[in-house]
Formats: C-alpha cells, structure tokens, sequence
C-alpha cells in the first residue's frame, strides 16, 4: 500500500492545474500554515465536502508507567483532530 506524500501531492496539483511545482508547492503551503495557524489560535478549520479539523482537549488521567509498573498521572492537553465530512465518508466506504 502506497502513501501520498507532500511531494506526491504537490506534483499531483501542479499537473491537475496546469502550474508549475514551484507554484503548487508553495499553494499547499500556504493551505497547510493557514490551517496550522487557524489550530493554533483555536478555530475550527471546516472545509465543506472533506472534513473539519479542529483542536481536542484530553483530559488528565492516570496510567502506569510500561517500564515500572509504576502509576503516573498524564497531564490534560490539547492535540489536532480531524473528523471527516459526509462526502468523504460516503467516498471512502
């Protein structure tokens, strides 16, 4: 099984749009900071037909410590989250 990578994915745009990789690498840019930053300032990121990306809040827990055995609290945090939309879904089935 075969993974897109950024660099497929750039080649893949500049051909479909007719630009050039320069100009294609630097549109996928330009989506990827704008939806890092919009995460980053606490936006949900929706992108109609695709999917909404958004930032969890996890709380703190206890686990153990893998090595020990020993209890361990983990601490609440925040990380990237990404629920698919209804046409994705509905592609991907």
């Amino acid at each position: 099984m075969n993974n897109l990578t950024k660099r497929d994915l750039i080649e893949l745009i500049a051909k479909k749009a007719n630009l050039t990789n320069r100009a294609s690498r630097e549109a996928v840019d330009v989506m990827l900071n704008a939806i890092r930053d919009s995460l980053k300032r606490g936006e949900k990121v929706v992108i109609t037909g695709f999917g909404t990306f958004s930032i969890r809040k996890k709380a703190a827990k206890s686990g153990r410590n893998p090595h020990t055995g020993g209890k361990i609290t983990i601490a609440a945090h925040k990380s990237p989250g990404f629920t698919p939309g209804k046409t994705l879904r509905k592609v991907v089935k």
